[in-house]
């Protein structure tokens, strides 16, 4: 007799839409594919009477998502709700104690929370999984966790947050500023309802932080990444790095060293012929290097609902096959304490600013930076005005210490005119 696995879904935005239609229409494939029927027993939402494009009178309906989670005739729990703390997090809890299997799209609420729902998860046999929570409908979490697990994963990086590609890309290939763009991802509904959780890099950050403890063995420290946004980059300075032969990304990189564990969300400049500097659009990459199988580059759609819909899919008939395994590849408690280091190995960096107009102001800067130890490979002055004289720097390899203490220094003088723009030159 076929086994049926009953579903509760928490959430019915774009995703979890695009669950219940996969569902619907893919039910013989699925059977087929697992041994099992699957079923939704019962929804949640936040409006019940939503039009959703979808008929979804077939469904129980649980106001509370938590009185879902608790559910008799729920085996997996579906959390798509999003957010690290509320409802979902409650309503995450409450179906672990309960005793029922969780698939979430929450990159947020793992990387937190992570730590602890998987110590929970564990103390009561039961599985998290969170494919969707990263790069939407690439597979990353099964690769690491599965495909990868023989080897030692000694960096992953990569381009994880849709929306800032988009600007990115597009304020080259329209010749548009970065607001305007900004604006164009508002009227298409690329932002998140708090925009700086795209723009501002926390959403990427998110992912990162899952992926590194996976990789790394550790538990999830998203307080120990470095992050910042694009909000400061001009097309001025696309212009500038396509001069050089690079493009601006805003890439993920996290690698253990022997200081500790490095994980920094910021925008580089890359080769503009590498596979990251090629990405074009909302796209996502992944890239992860290990001892054996040296490096491979996952690519693909990093949102929308068809994708993340079907990385939601492939964690239940994971679950409905009988695959179980720890929350981030190990036993929770058997994680390490993550030991946050900063940037450390030696970069060239590109820096923008504006001058003063006045006497000896460009000495001074190039004095302020080799005092720090920052050596300059080429210097470019340009679109000089009456009152300021914006100047373009690219230095040799230097630590980030050693540039930081040049950019303090650099603030504290009365010949800058705006704060500098500093972005590390990725070698990929």
């Amino acid at each position: 007799m076929t086994r049926t696995l009953r579903l509760g879904i928490a959430g019915l935005g774009t995703v979890g839409v695009g669950v219940v239609k996969i569902i619907r229409r893919q039910a013989a494939l699925l059977e087929a594919r697992t041994g099992a029927r699957i079923e939704i027993s019962a929804i949640s939402a936040r409006d019940a009477n939503k039009d959703r494009g979808v008929n979804l009178s077939g469904y129980a309906w649980e106001t509370d998502p938590v009185a879902l989670a608790k559910r008799d005739d729920v085996d997996v729990f579906v959390e798509l709700m999003g957010g690290s703390e509320g409802a979902a997090k409650n309503a995450t809890e409450a179906a672990l104690a309960a005793g029922k299997d969780v698939v979430t799209a929450n990159k947020a609420l793992l990387a937190i929370h992570g730590q602890a729902l998987a110590d929970q998860a564990e103390t009561a046999d039961r599985v998290i999984r969170y494919e969707a929570a990263v790069a939407g409908g690439i597979p990353v979490i099964k690769s690491l966790t599965e495909g990868l697990a023989g080897n030692e994963i000694t960096r992953v990086m990569g381009v994880m947050n849709g929306t800032c590609n988009y600007i990115l890309t597009n304020m080259e290939a329209k010749e548009l500023g970065y607001n305007a763009l900004f604006d164009e991802c508002a009227e298409l509904g690329y932002l998140e309802a708090d925009p700086n959780l795209d723009v501002g890099g926390i959403d990427a950050a998110h992912k990162l932080a899952i992926l590194s403890s996976i990789a790394f063995g550790t538990k999830p420290n998203f307080d120990g990444i470095e992050i910042e946004g694009i909000q400061r980059i001009t097309l001025e300075d696309i212009h500038q790095a396509a001069d050089m032969g690079y493009r601006i990304k805003l890439l993920g990189v996290a690698q253990r060293t022997a200081r500790g564990l490095e994980q920094r969300m910021q925008p580089c400049l890359v080769p503009a012929t590498s596979p990251i500097g090629q990405l074009e659009g909302g796209t996502n990459m992944v890239v992860i290097e290990g001892d054996a199988v040296e490096q491979i580059v996952l690519r693909g759609p990093g949102a929308g609902e068809g994708p993340t819909a079907s990385a939601v899919l492939g964690d239940i008939c994971d679950l409905a096959r009988g695959l179980r395994i720890p929350t981030f590849g190990q036993p929770a408690a058997m994680l390490e304490e993550a030991k946050p280091a900063r940037t450390g190995l030696p970069a060239p960096y590109y820096l923008r600013t504006a001058l003063l107009d006045k006497p000896g102001a460009l000495a001074k800067v190039a004095s302020i930076l080799g005092d720090a130890g920052v050596s300059i490979d080429r210097m470019r002055q340009y679109g000089h005005t009456d009152a300021t004289a914006p100047i373009l720097i690219v230095t040799h390899k230097t630590t980030r210490a050693a540039l930081d203490e040049a950019l303090s220094a650099l603030n504290a003088t009365d010949v800058v005119a705006m704060e500098p723009v500093a972005l590390r030159i990725e070698e990929l």
